[in-house]
C-alpha cells in the first residue's frame, strides 16, 4: 500500500550526511518501552484485588509473554532482515501497543484468557520483534564498535522497568475509583504513550549505504578474535556448532541470572534478616536492576578491547568464584559482601545479553546477524523455565528436609557455579567458523538470501559520520 511506503526498505537508506549517532537514540526508544515487561509485576495485587485472579494464575502472563518473545524473535529475524529495521519496528509497535488494548478489553470484560492472549502473545511478538530489530541495524553501523552500540540498546530493555514502573502506578492512581484498580485504562493509556514513544524510533533509523565504513576505520585482516570479515547465512549458521555452543553459553549464563533475580527479595531476607525486612529487600533488588541495567552497556563496550570471548570467560571464571563464595557471606553474615557479589553477577547477566549479539557479528558476519540473534533467543526462554525451577524447587526440597531456611540456598549457589563451569567449557570450544560454511555468492544478486549486502570497504561515503 502507497500508504506505508515510507516503511519499505529502501526508503531507509541513509543519506551521506546522516549522523550514525542517532541509530542507538532510535533503538532506545525501541528498548525503553518494550523494557515494561519488567515492570508488569507493578499490575499483580491490583488485578488480584479487582479481578480475584490468583497471584500464581497472574504470573503467566509475565510468562507467556517472554515465552512468545523468544518465539517471534526466533521466527521473524530472517523477514526483519529483509524487510529493514523500520517496518519491523513498526510492527513491533503495533504489537506491544495492540497487546495492551487487547488486554484491557480483557480486563473489562473479566476474562483472563483475553488478558493472556493480548498481552501475553500479541505483546509478547512485539517484545521479540522489537528486541531484535534495532541490533543488526546497530551493528552496521558501528563495525568499530558493536559491542558498545548494542549495549546502549539493550541497556534500555533493562532500564525500561525503572521508568515503567512509577508510571503505571500513577497511572493506576489517577484512574483508580471504588469499583475499579484503574489498571483496563492504564493499559489503555501506555498503549497510546508507547506507541508514540516507539514511532520516534520507526522515523529515525536508517541503514548505511552500501560501501559505507566509519571515517579512518579498517578492518583487520586476520584476528585472534574470532573476528570474521566473511558472512554465514542464518539457516547455515545453525549448522554450526558455534551456534549451538553459543546458545548453551547464553543459556547457562541466563539461567544462573534469572534464579537469582526471582528469588532476590526473600534470599536476602531470609540469609540475613530473619524474613523481617521487607524495605531493605526491595532496595536491593533495585540496586540489582542497576546492576543489570548498567551491566548491559559496561561489559558489552569492554568487550570490544579484549574480545567477546575473553569476555564469557571473565564471566564464567568469576561467576563461578561468586557463586560459591555466596554461602560463606551468609555464615559470615556480611550484608555487604552479599550485596557486592550479587552486583557483580547480575552485571554480568546484563552483560550477557548485550554481548552476544557482537559474538554472533564476529563469528558469523553481519549479512544476517539479526536473524542469528532471534533464533539463538530460544536460550532466553529455555533460561527462563530453568533458573526459577532450579531455584525454587531446591529451596523447597531443602526446607522441607529440615534445613534452616537462612541456609536452603546453599545447594542452589553451588549448582549454579557448577552450571557456569559447563558454559566456560562451551565458551572455550568456541573456535572460527569453517570457510565451507560462509556465502559466497553476491548478495545483491536476484535470489540472493535476504539480508544487507556486505559493505564494500574503502569507498568514501564513511566520511559522513
Amino acid at each position: 500500500m502507497a500508504l506505508f511506503s515510507f516503511l519499505s526498505r529502501d526508503r531507509t537508506i541513509a543519506t551521506p550526511t546522516y549522523n550514525r549517532w542517532r541509530i542507538p537514540t532510535a533503538a532506545l526508544a525501541i528498548h525503553l518501552a518494550i523494557g515494561q515487561a519488567y515492570a508488569f509485576s507493578v499490575f499483580n495485587l491490583p488485578l488480584h484485588n479487582q479481578e480475584s485472579w490468583k497471584l500464581s494464575t497472574i504470573g503467566w502472563v509475565f510468562s507467556t509473554a517472554i515465552v512468545f518473545l523468544g518465539v517471534s524473535a526466533a521466527l521473524f529475524g530472517q523477514w526483519l532482515e529483509r524487510v529493514g529495521p523500520r517496518k519491523a519496528m513498526f510492527t513491533a509497535a503495533c504489537c506491544f501497543s495492540g497487546g495492551f488494548l487487547v488486554g484491557a478489553l480483557g480486563i473489562r470484560l473479566h476474562s483472563f484468557a483475553l488478558l493472556l492472549l493480548g498481552y501475553g502473545v500479541l505483546g509478547g511478538f512485539g517484545l521479540g520483534i522489537g528486541y531484535i530489530s534495532p541490533v543488526s541495524t546497530l551493528i552496521k553501523w558501528f563495525p568499530d564498535r558493536p559491542g558498545m552500540a548494542t549495549g546502549m540498546a539493550i541497556m534500555g530493555f533493562g532500564g525500561g522497568a525503572m521508568i515503567a514502573s512509577p508510571l503505571s502506578v500513577g497511572l493506576m492512581n489517577h484512574f483508580r475509583t471504588a469499583t475499579s484498580q484503574g489498571v483496563a485504562l492504564t493499559f489503555v493509556a501506555l498503549a497510546i504513550l508507547y506507541f508514540i514513544f516507539m514511532m520516534f524510533g520507526v522515523f529515525s533509523v536508517r541503514l548505511p549505504r552500501p560501501g559505507w565504513k566509519p571515517v579512518g576505520w579498517t578492518p583487520p585482516a586476520a584476528s585472534p578474535r574470532l573476528v570474521t570479515t566473511a558472512n554465514v547465512t542464518v539457516n547455515e549458521a545453525m549448522r554450526t556448532p558455534q551456534f549451538w555452543l553459543l546458545w548453551w553459553v547464553l543459556c547457562l549464563n541466563v539461567t544462573a541470572g534469572i534464579g537469582v533475580l526471582g528469588q532476590a527479595s526473600p534470599m536476602i531476607q531470609e540469609m540475613f534478616f530473619h524474613g523481617n525486612r521487607p524495605a531493605a529487600a526491595a532496595g536491593f533488588v533495585a540496586l540489582l536492576s542497576l546492576a543489570n541495567m548498567a551491566g548491559r552497556f559496561l561489559w558489552a563496550s569492554f568487550s570490544d578491547y579484549i574480545g567477546r570471548k575473553a569476555t564469557y570467560t571473565t564471566f564464567f571464571i568469576l561467576g563461578m568464584i561468586l557463586y560459591a563464595f555466596v554461602p560463606h557471606t551468609g555464615r559470615l553474615q556480611s550484608v555487604a559482601l552479599f550485596v557486592l557479589a550479587f552486583v557483580i553477577i547480575l552485571s554480568m547477566y546484563g552483560g550477557g545479553f548485550s554481548t552476544i549479539p557482537a559474538y554472533l557479528k564476529d563469528l558469523f558476519g553481519t549479512m544476517h546477524v539479526g536473524a542469528i540473534h532471534g533464533r539463538i533467543l530460544t536460550a532466553w526462554s529455555a533460561a527462563g523455565i530453568f533458573g526459577p525451577v532450579l531455584v525454587n524447587y531446591i529451596r523447597e526440597y531443602q526446607i522441607d528436609h529440615g534445613v534452616a531456611k537462612a541456609n536452603a540456598y546453599s545447594v542452589t549457589m553451588y549448582l549454579m557455579a557448577a552450571l557456569l563451569f559447563v558454559g566456560l567449557i562451551c565458551n572455550w570450544l568456541v573456535r572460527a567458523v569453517h570457510a565451507r560454511h560462509y556465502f559466497t555468492g553476491d548478495v545483491n544478486a536476484p535470489g540472493a538470501p535476504s539480508g544487507a549486502a556486505t559493505p564494500v570497504l574503502g569507498t568514501p561515503e564513511g566520511q559522513n559520520v
